[in-house]
């Protein structure tokens, strides 16, 4: 076929275009496939012990067989899909359970009470298994102001801990520290509580740091603040027998300079690019951010508005970059105000308050998960029931049509396809392998319900739907 351009001609034509390509594609490299886990925990420095993951599985555990021991009364408190038809007598909850074990196969999945028995079942083999994903030694709102002599002793004592957790294998699979911020009046603190922490952890460990374990940098409003703890970095890590680029941090959106500086520009990126490849993560301060906004307690919320701006702000500035984000918590605890020898109706009290907030909590997190958020912060162990079930409920409430969306796409080799009233495209083809990439990371999915739709694990953590079909068009 006669052409116009020869090869020489189209490799000098696109010889500058090859290297903005390139170039491009470093600064926008696409998601990671690492996990993420779905929650930090932030907790007081002075009440970490080397045991944290175990006294979470057993309070988050306790909390929710004592405010839902069914699946009835748990699908009723978070209003789970099919929840007006959920039996409340005991007996009757009791036979539909027996029913639904001795069910299999598309009779057992299509039960309307199905979802909610399942959700219930895996919440609480997720609370048995792992708990606490990932935990924050908290030296910063969570631990307050103290004299300079007990925050010393406090870093010392929260290092001394966290080698015993490694020596015993009982930490969270994700651990770290958040320190005081970087800005003028709380620096020298902040970097003096990272000094003690790190120098009495390697000295104790030989240089080995846990697993997954990173820095947070609260408070940051300029490059200069994650800039100078990268340079302390580099020092530690000259210093102390620390591997070489070990040392990670994340930082936290919690004022309006982060979102736009006085130039109208979003910051964002620049304070990744200041960290020197050091930053992993971006959470959000919902009550710091919605206090910095000038709302009054009683709307600082994660749904409010003001906090769904600042999400989509972070969200456009660091698309692509490999930046896992988070949000944040909602500070309306589950636990009932009555101890001890209950009557009737303190217990039925005790058990709204716990609902009421399981509630509003899940439906935080619901929101948050449909703005593209996959983590957020939890701060006691009894949210993490309402954790678990928002997550595990937003990714099985659409499994079967998302398994037959994605195995339809492979086998047309990502030609457009119709299926029911919904047209699926390449884009929609990549959402959908990034919901079950979600969903499997987050333990909502297993592996087993992954290989139904037709892909491997491989292929799934590849994340890259194109390169699922070249590896398929080779065989």
């Amino acid at each position: 076929m006669k052409l116009s351009i020869d090869n020489q001609l189209q490799t000098q034509l696109f010889s500058k275009l090859s290297t903005a390509n390139q170039a491009f594609n470093q600064l926008y490299p696409g998601d990671k496939s690492d996990r993420q886990p779905v929650h930090t925990v932030y907790g007081g420095a002075h009440l970490f012990k080397s045991g944290i993951a175990e006294t979470f599985k057993e309070k988050s555990l306790n909390t929710l067989l004592t405010y839902a021991p069914n699946f009835a009364v748990f699908g009723r408190a978070f209003e789970l899909k099919g929840f007006e038809s959920l039996p409340t007598e005991a007996q009757d909850i009791a036979d539909l359970e027996a029913t639904l074990k001795a069910m299999s196969g598309t009779e057992k999945t299509q039960h309307p009470a199905y979802l909610t028995y399942a959700i219930y079942q895996k919440v609480i083999n997720k609370l048995k298994a792992e708990a606490l994903e990932d935990f924050r030694i908290d030296f910063e709102d969570g631990f307050g102001n103290r004299a300079n002599e007990e925050e010393d002793q406090i870093a010392a004592q929260a290092a001394t801990e966290v080698a015993k957790g490694m020596e015993q294998n009982s930490l969270p699979p994700f651990i770290g520290i958040r320190i005081k911020s970087f800005t003028e009046e709380t620096k020298e603190r902040g970097l003096r509580t990272l000094d003690i922490f790190l120098s009495t952890l390697t000295g104790l460990t030989g240089g080995k740091l846990p697993d997954n374990f990173v820095v947070m940098l609260p408070k940051v409003t300029i490059p200069e603040q994650p800039e100078t703890l990268a340079a302390c970095f580099d020092y530690f890590e000259e210093k102390l027998p620390i591997a070489k680029g070990s040392l990670k941090m994340e930082m936290m959106v919690e004022t309006t300079q982060s979102i736009l500086d006085i130039n109208g520009i979003n910051p964002l990126y620049r304070f990744i690019k200041a960290a020197k490849g050091r930053c992993i993560a971006m959470h959000f301060g919902t009550y710091d951010y919605t206090a910095s906004c000038n709302i009054t307690a009683m709307y600082q919320e994660m749904n409010h508005p003001v906090c769904d701006f600042a999400h989509h702000m972070t969200k456009v500035a660091l698309g692509h970059t490999g930046i896992f984000l988070s949000d944040g918590a909602t500070n309306t605890m589950p636990i009932g105000p009555h101890r001890g020898d209950l009557t009737a109706a303190q217990q039925q009290e005790n058990q709204d308050i716990v609902h009421r907030a399981w509630k509003k909590g899940y439906d935080h997190i619901r929101h948050s998960l449909w703005n593209g958020y996959y983590q957020g912060w939890d701060l006691n162990p009894a949210q993490l029931p309402m954790r678990y079930t928002a997550v595990y409920a937003f990714f099985l409430e659409s499994y079967d049509d998302a398994v037959v969306r994605l195995k339809s796409f492979v086998e047309k080799a990502a030609r457009a396809t119709l299926i029911g009233d919904i047209f699926d495209d390449a884009a929609t083809g990549q959402g959908l392998l990034n919901y079950f990439l979600r969903g499997l990371n987050s333990g909502a999915i297993s592996e087993e319900e992954v290989l139904a739709t037709g892909l491997t694990l491989e292929e799934i953590r590849s994340r890259s739907f194109r390169k699922i079909l070249e590896g398929r068009k080779k065989i």
